[in-house]
């Protein structure tokens, strides 16, 4: 039966899922902190470049068209609300999927896509842009913004193939069938690293998402070493981790302040 992980034997690389080009497989997680704060040094470099989280609004040009996203900085203020606002990991993260469809090493047209705590929803209305049928999820109280934003950049139908829905979703609730019957040929989250007891909850999502032909695409900030370490090492424990290189992405999004991940359960290299 053909698998999903094909493995080059006489290299580190891999590739993992549907994404058609060789990754540096990560198997340490420890390994993997001291190799991305050695090699891109994130301290040094400038927090958000792309972005200004300032600003009421913010412009992108991505899939032919100008996006422009509504911001709500007041709303930081509240602890643990960080959707309010555009990271540079989820700019990061849009323009990989945009260039990676662009260079045919990605094929989005039809596919199922969601998306976990989409905050502005900059990748998922990309997604949907790029062919997709995206869902895009957050907490209730994230729903509002997340749907202004979908209603002003995308509108529905977006293809004849495909729509976009915006629901509510807890990491670590049982899933709505919606999400899972079928299961995602894609999911999709931006700064979804950020403390460890939500890695937990986290991990148990992406673990109910996970399909047969499920590719996870992770971009995250690089911030805290410890709460990254932690998420690899509970990972691996399930999931085939690879770490894209930057010369992957898109040649003028790139950032030494964010890592891009993707991730299939290990299972799946046995079918």
């Amino acid at each position: 039966m053909e698998t999903e992980l094909d493995i080059e034997e006489e290299s580190d690389d891999a590739v993992l899922g549907s994404y058609e080009e060789p990754v540096r497989l990560v198997d340490d997680a420890a390994a993997e902190i001291l190799i991305l704060w050695a090699t891109n040094q994130p301290v040094v470099w400038k927090q958000n470049f792309f972005v200004r989280q300032t600003s009421l609004s913010f412009s992108l040009d991505a899939c032919g068209q100008i996006f422009t996203i509504i911001q709500s900085p007041s709303a930081m203020v509240k602890p643990g609300v960080t959707g309010a606002v555009l990271w540079d990991s989820g700019v990061v993260l849009a323009k990989f999927l945009e260039h990676a469809v662009d260079t045919k090493r990605l094929h989005l047209l039809g596919k199922k896509v969601v998306e976990l705590g989409s905050g502005c929803g900059l990748v998922g209305c990309v997604a949907a842009l790029l062919g997709a049928s995206v869902i895009l999820t957050d907490l209730p109280d994230r729903l509002k913004l997340l749907k202004k934003n979908v209603d002003a950049n995308v509108g529905i139908p977006v293809t004849t193939r495909g729509y976009v829905k915006v629901l509510e979703l807890t990491w670590g609730d049982e899933l709505d069938p919606h999400f899972i019957n079928p299961f995602p040929d894609f999911v999709v989250g931006s700064d979804v690293i950020y403390s460890e007891d939500a890695v937990v909850d986290l991990l148990q999502t992406l673990s109910q998402l996970s399909g047969s032909h499920t590719t996870i695409f992770l971009a995250g900030e690089l911030r805290n070493e410890a709460v990254l370490e932690f998420f690899l090492e509970a990972a691996l424990e399930e999931f085939q981790i690879g770490c894209i290189d930057q010369k992957r992405w898109h040649p003028e999004y790139r950032s030494c302040r964010v890592a891009l991940f993707v991730l299939v359960k290990k299972s799946l290299s046995c079918m």
